[in-house]
């Protein structure tokens, strides 16, 4: 089921690190490998459509993981 987020991508410090999207909705998803290079900015505020993946684990655990679709800049 694709889900409409928007948020800032933050780049958090656990293990090799990871890349997540802090959303308006007030969760923390993991930005799941293969987003598009441009988009992992820290600071950056983006609007994305993705999937969450309830069948993939992370080193990180840091949220529901994020399998992106589309991003769009914001501002």
């Amino acid at each position: 089921m694709s889900i409409n987020l928007t948020g800032t991508i933050k780049r958090i410090d656990i293990g090799t690190g990871a890349w997540a999207l802090a959303a308006t909705d007030g969760k923390t998803y993991e930005i799941a490998r293969g987003a598009p290079k441009e988009m992992l900015k820290a600071g950056q505020q983006v609007k994305v459509i993705g999937n969450v993946r309830d069948d993939v684990m992370t080193f990180a655990a840091i949220g529901p993981v994020l399998e992106v679709q589309t991003f769009e800049p914001v501002g």
